[in-house]
């Protein structure tokens, strides 16, 4: 019983530093930040009106807006299963009440005391370390509204009391700097980023002068292969080993394709400019990979139940497919067993692609990091901004993806999409083109 409550401590605690460190890298896990605080604020709420009330008594306390901040906080450790939509609409509110609003109005309603001068300056750093557009929103939102409520109890002259004047330099000041941090953040990310993308780039131009140097040796020794017509023994193999270096050749040239478009995606514009097919879409990226061979190529069948259509770009959307299809495909050469499963299903009121691979799965510590930039597991497993970056384009096309898995077993990637307002147009495959792949459970 010790080491099984010591493995939970364990695993408690290594999930809590990870969400810890992780607390400044924008629009990653924001479900998750946002329940994270609102666990703190459940418990801090009615923790500090015990403290200023019973044991360090302030001039001011308020049960009724503690026991609403509760109840705001309360809702949002359930924000995993929100919308992106009902997401933001939570947060504003939230943010706009629980930290500019009421930590703005107990610091007046105390008369700028010193605890709660140095709770509005905390409560201020807290919340300018999310999106600083929509901190700047709730900060105007939550100081205005508890201005008014301080001059609708009556207390509207301390407002403009020097002992509140001269806390705004220093408030402002904070914001200040905590913008021009995350800028600092966002601008070396950036850098982290191009850097790659041109490290990529001087990579692919090394690598393609070689690659069509044996290419081009490759035709010229095909076409000197009817002058052994007298050895016809030896013709077989080397027809064989030719043709399996023109293919070699071809397969890198197309990672090198698909490397580069990851890598220049991340500085485009993400946001939708086409009505696409998603249909069309799989079929291209089908048809653009580079497969092994014969083998690998059958392994990934197709299952379309209804296609659809959505806003996006075709660019990012093949690079989104390839980079997934990759994935599945690596997943099931780590196991050595599976088949990938891609299905296409725009009959249901919110459309969705699934990619199922019944490789090696992800375990279920890991699967909370895998839309994480710069992570990659196993680490030499390429630079970590797939994913991320499928994730980042998904999000900007009002879409979402998300993953379920179970480790040496399947693995499963749902990208969900808005409802269309076009018909899908695009005819069906062939009902021979779906899989028979073993059934797997699916969260709806």
């Amino acid at each position: 019983m010790t080491q099984q409550w010591q493995g939970r401590w364990t695993h408690w605690r290594r999930r809590l530093l990870h969400s810890l460190l992780h607390e400044r890298v924008p629009h990653e896990n924001l479900a998750g930040r946002v329940a994270m605080l609102a666990a703190v604020g459940t418990v801090a709420m009615p923790l500090y009106y015990l403290l200023w009330q019973f044991f360090f008594p302030q001039s001011y306390e308020n049960l009724i807006l503690r026991l609403t901040g509760v109840g705001i906080c309360v809702a949002g450790l359930f924000a995993r299963r929100f919308s992106a939509r009902w997401l933001s609409r939570y947060l504003l509110f939230a943010l706009s009440y629980i930290l500019p609003f009421f930590f703005t109005f107990m610091f007046l309603m105390n008369h700028a005391s010193s605890i709660w001068s140095q709770s509005l300056l905390i409560g201020l750093v807290v919340l300018f370390h999310f999106e600083t557009g929509l901190a700047c929103r709730a900060y105007l939102i939550g100081t205005g509204a508890a201005c008014l409520a301080v001059i609708l109890q009556g207390e509207g002259a301390y407002v403009l009391q020097r002992e509140v004047l001269q806390q705004l330099p220093v408030h402002w000041f904070t914001i200040a700097a905590l913008s021009v941090v995350k800028v600092g953040s966002k601008v070396l990310e950036r850098e982290r980023l191009a850097g790659m993308a041109a490290g990529l780039g001087s990579v692919a131009h090394e690598l393609r002068t070689p690659l069509t140097s044996v290419e081009a040796n490759v035709r010229g020794m095909r076409r000197l292969l009817p002058q052994l017509a007298g050895q016809a023994d030896t013709i077989p193999p080397l027809q064989d080993a030719l043709s399996r270096i023109q293919f070699e050749v071809r397969h890198m040239q197309h990672m090198i394709d698909l490397f580069l478009m990851s890598a220049s995606a991340v500085n485009r514009n993400l946001q939708p400019s086409q009505s696409l097919s998603m249909l069309a879409m799989v079929n291209a990226v089908l048809k653009r990979y580079p497969f092994t061979g014969k083998l690998q190529r059958v392994s990934v069948t197709v299952d379309v139940r209804a296609d659809f259509q959505f806003a996006g770009q075709d660019e990012l959307c093949v690079v989104i497919l390839l980079n997934l299809l990759r994935n599945a495909l690596k997943a099931i050469q780590r196991a050595g067993k599976g088949r990938v499963r891609i299905i296409v299903d725009g009959a249901r009121p919110t459309p969705r692609l699934l990619f199922i691979d019944t490789g090696c799965g992800i375990a279920k510590n890991r699967l909370p990091l895998i839309f994480e930039r710069f992570y990659s597991y196993p680490v030499h497993n390429g630079s970590g901004i797939g994913l991320a970056l499928c994730r980042q384009i998904v999000t900007a096309w009002q879409a979402h993806i998300r993953c379920v898995s179970r480790e040496h077993a399947y693995a499963i990637f749902i990208l969900e999409f808005p409802q269309p307002c076009l018909p899908a147009s695009t005819p069906l495959l062939p009902q021979g083109d779906a899989c028979n792949c073993p059934s797997i459970p699916i969260q709806p």
